[in-house]
């Protein structure tokens, strides 16, 4: 299984003997899934299937739905909205009344108004029930085809980012491993540092107890050990790959694990004493703010 980004768009037409129309679907990434219809007057009730359908196959992104519907049939004729038209006349009568210096409406006035004079065409005349539902079944075949094409592309688009996922997961894994052979952590340097940092301290308190001693030379010791740190980065790498390996909507894991390898890097880049060990840790906090840009792009 692979991973999927929440990019891609996808387009399908479809036709019947009165009626063409477009789907259309563009998805962008976002921190679930959500998802805005636009679809064409009078095809509301598509709506529910259109999000039942896309909730199927997505898991994540912002998707914007739409649909539009172009009829083969002329407008032949029009009708009047009677019941908004005898509304706009009770309302200018009311008014007349209460103020007789109004100039009293016109009635090319009223039938201007968007909403009184709606337009019919043959079809929607003269359609029978089973033409329409047919039309319906049509548009939803129509529908499942562009999701599966949207589907297929953020997979394609999710193969290319997981492959420079793992890319960066090796860079990451070779730069701890040179963390790991620094010459600064190897036993003589380790043992020649805490020499030297323990005969400061002597030096600054000579009258320090021994207890206070030991404490220091634990803390000196603790701060230049970043085996811990190291273990960790080992174990988020190998826990990423397997994410990847494992596909499906990851990408809030491996955002977390992304947290997890900054905080990592960070605390190594504060214990070191060393340019070396510092550089190595600047070129790892560099991949992963790589890594966490590109998994911003994962479902």
């Amino acid at each position: 299984m692979s991973v999927a980004s929440m990019t891609g768009y996808a387009r399908t037409e479809g036709r019947d003997g009165q009626n063409s129309w477009v789907w259309e679907a563009k998805s962008v990434n976002g921190r679930g899934l959500e998802l805005r219809c636009k679809l064409a007057p009078g095809h509301d009730a598509l709506e529910v299937y259109a999000r039942d359908a896309a909730a199927r196959r997505l898991k994540r992104g912002n998707v914007q739905l739409s649909l539009s519907v172009r009829s083969a049939g002329e407008q032949s004729q029009v009708q009047v909205n009677e019941a908004l038209l005898g509304q706009l006349l009770g309302l200018c009568r009311e008014w007349q009344d209460k103020h007789p210096d109004i100039a009293p409406a016109r009635m090319d006035g009223l039938l201007a108004i968007k909403g009184v004079i709606e337009p019919v065409t043959e079809a929607d005349a003269t359609e029978a029930e089973p033409l329409r539902l047919a039309r319906e079944q049509a548009m939803k075949a129509s529908l499942d085809l562009m999701l599966d094409q949207l589907a297929a592309m953020r997979l394609a688009e999710g193969a290319r980012i997981g492959a420079v996922l793992d890319a960066q997961l090796e860079e990451i894994a070779t730069l701890s491993l040179k963390a790991g052979a620094c010459a600064v952590l190897r036993p003589e340097a380790v043992r020649e540092r805490f020499r030297a940092q323990v005969a400061a301290i002597l030096e600054a308190a000579p009258s320090l107890a021994e207890d206070r001693i030991a404490q220091e030379v634990a803390l000196i010791a603790v701060k230049a050990d970043i085996r811990e740190e190291l273990d960790r980065l080992a174990a988020h790498v190998a826990a990423a790959r397997d994410l990847l390996i494992q596909g499906g909507a990851v990408g809030r894991k491996l955002d977390f694990l992304a947290q997890e390898f900054n905080r990592e890097a960070n605390t190594l880049c504060s214990k070191s004493s060393d340019v070396e060990l510092t550089r190595i840790g600047l070129d790892l906090k560099a991949v992963i703010d790589q890594f966490k840009e590109q998994v911003q792009n994962i479902e």
